[in-house]
């Protein structure tokens, strides 16, 4: 009777293993949530508008700016971003294709020019605080395999809100991380924040 049980057992948790599994596999192609439909717009930051995507794995097509250069896959994380810094700063990568993952470049030190995106990179847990219209970079992750990106859009003493785009079809287009300043280094978040990227001081906005 015992092993009976024991094979029962372990026959639900596989049949809820699996059933968890499709639950994610589902969301993440198809839109559950029924209050918002892709590509609708649910944020702005400084007139660039954010839209709504539903599945994180939808696409609706491919963004690109009049003059050809590829902004991105709609409404994905990268195309907001990338949308951001064009239509604000006219700045054009001079990679313009790659996975969030890729805005962040291992080998670059930190402080120095990631030639890829023609950004300053700075690395987590770095002397240099992020600032509002920073790119902040995440690794990959379980359920994630592609990064992410947001824009920094307020800092606090204590805190960094960033605006994103595809979060999930039940994530916020803004969020609030932690920000920790101690003994000249700036930890942001969790260790999930690679770092962030900014303009070069010559190609700055007033």
């Amino acid at each position: 009777m015992p092993r009976f049980i024991n094979r029962c057992t372990v026959v639900v948790l596989s049949a809820l293993v699996l059933v968890a599994l499709l639950g994610l596999w589902g969301a993440s192609r198809f839109n559950v949530n029924p209050a918002h439909a892709p590509g609708e717009v649910i944020d702005q930051f400084e007139g660039v508008p954010v839209y709504f995507n539903g599945a994180i794995n939808h696409v609706d097509g491919r963004s690109v700016a009049p003059d050809g250069y590829n902004i991105g896959l709609r409404w994905q994380c990268v195309e907001f971003v990338k949308r951001y810094y064009y239509e604000r700063h006219q700045h054009r990568m001079p990679e313009a294709r790659g996975h969030a993952k890729a805005f962040f470049d291992a080998a670059v030190a930190d402080g120095a020019l990631n030639t890829a995106r023609n950004l300053v990179q700075h690395r987590n847990g770095g002397a240099v605080a992020p600032a509002v219209g920073d790119i902040v970079v995440f690794a990959p992750w379980l359920f994630n395999p592609y990064g992410h990106v947001a824009i920094v859009s307020r800092v606090d003493a204590d805190a960094v809100e960033i605006v994103q785009q595809n979060p999930g079809p039940f994530g916020t287009s803004r969020e609030r991380l932690p920000l920790v300043l101690a003994e000249g280094r700036t930890q942001l978040g969790t260790a999930r924040v690679l770092g962030w990227l900014r303009l070069p001081a010559s190609s700055s906005k007033p």
